[in-house]
């Protein structure tokens, strides 16, 4: 596994996206994070994993294409959430984009036109 820093990575990608802010999921003492208190990310107590929101047909692709890295997540994946195993090595770039995605489905489009805009 590469020496990235997990955690931090996931917390500057979200951070970086308009009004999101860091607040733990109900009891959960794990980064989750929200935008205007929807969550678009959650990240696991034991952090080896997070879930991500995904557009149709991203969810099946993304595990037919790497089922080491993502995979269908308790409770949400039937509403097209995917999860990411965070103890294996990632093309960070396209974590990126796919934090992103998640943002722009569950943001208000004033801010999806705030990060088109950026």
């Amino acid at each position: 596994m590469s020496d990235v820093d997990v955690p931090a990575k996931i917390r500057e990608i979200c951070l970086s996206l308009p009004e999101a802010a860091e607040k733990p999921f109900g009891g959960h003492t794990a980064p989750s994070f929200r935008v205007r208190d929807k969550l678009f990310v959650m990240t696991s107590e034991d952090g080896l994993s997070m879930t991500f929101k995904a557009g149709t047909g991203v969810q099946e692709a993304l595990v037919a294409e790497n089922p080491e890295c993502f995979f269908v997540p308790k409770y949400v994946g039937s509403k097209g959430w995917v999860g990411a195993r965070l103890d294996v090595d990632h093309d960070w770039d396209e974590m990126a984009e796919l934090i992103e995605d998640s943002y722009r489905l569950i943001a208000p489009k004033r801010l999806v036109n705030l990060l088109d805009h950026r």
